[in-house]
């Protein structure tokens, strides 16, 4: 983990970032997805320093969520007194799935199944960002992104993310230093997506993850199993792949 001063800097550093991308870009403001969670909580305080509490729109989508994860949302928005949109996906999700269902030779398989309810928030999050002029602004950590923790075309997309490159401890410690409520940084870490917790779904935890990132060690079969699913997501950190061949192109010169 970066040591104090460093991580006070550079979570200066990336507020300031934050403020200067949205000037540059001409955007009206910034909207987030408010899970209730460390990560959306962390990123959205970080949003309210950069460029105020009245350019920042959170969003709940709940999708057969639980209770307390829209509670924990609310309690965030109140905390930072931004605005919380409620758009509750779960009739739209299950139109889809069925109507998928009855279209292909076999039903969905449950991965298939839990994607789509992230890609469906990222559609809602665009749709209205486009309308009102806001850039969407991301909520990934960096040991989910090592470890494909996350869903392409769904959380892993945004316009911009301030916390892309810190660690799960790090968010947290900026979490704490923005005022983030202690209930939602000691909340599990959980996408919401399955009844288990993210480190229960991967059988790892983040901070062997982040010892990873900084130390290249930690336990042998965990050790492993990270590099495993690193080099199985590579995918999701890229951009897509297109077929190229020698051509003029007068627009990149440009």
């Amino acid at each position: 983990m970066l040591d104090k001063s460093t991580l006070e800097q550079e979570t200066q550093n990336a507020i300031e970032w934050i403020r200067k991308y949205v000037e540059k870009t001409g955007a009206n403001g910034i909207i987030i997805g408010n899970s209730g969670g460390k990560d959306s909580a962390t990123v959205l305080a970080m949003a309210v320093e950069a460029i105020g509490k009245e350019r920042v729109l959170s969003v709940a989508m709940p999708c057969f969520s639980k209770q307390t994860d829209l509670e924990d949302a609310k309690l965030v928005a109140e905390a930072f007194r931004v605005p919380l949109l409620k758009v509750d996906l779960s009739n739209t999700y299950q139109e889809m799935e069925n109507e998928i269902n009855c279209q292909i030779p076999q039903s969905l398989t449950q991965e298939a199944i839990i994607n789509i309810k992230p890609r469906l928030r990222m559609t809602t999050l665009y749709s209205i960002a486009q309308t009102l002029g806001y850039l969407v602004i991301g909520t990934g950590n960096l040991c989910e992104a090592m470890v494909g923790y996350t869903t392409k075309w769904g959380d892993n997309s945004s316009d911009f993310n301030p916390i892309g490159n810190f660690t799960v401890e790090e968010v947290l410690a900026i979490g704490k230093m923005l005022g983030v409520p202690e209930k939602i940084l000691q909340k599990a870490p959980s996408d919401g997506l399955g009844g288990q917790t993210d480190e229960e779904k991967m059988g790892i935890q983040y901070s062997q993850v982040a010892e990873m990132i900084e130390t290249g060690t930690t336990d042998e079969k965990v050790k492993q199993e990270i590099i495993r699913r690193y080099q199985a997501s590579k995918h999701k950190r890229r951009t897509v792949p297109i077929y190229t061949f020698e051509r003029k192109n007068y627009l990149l010169e440009l």
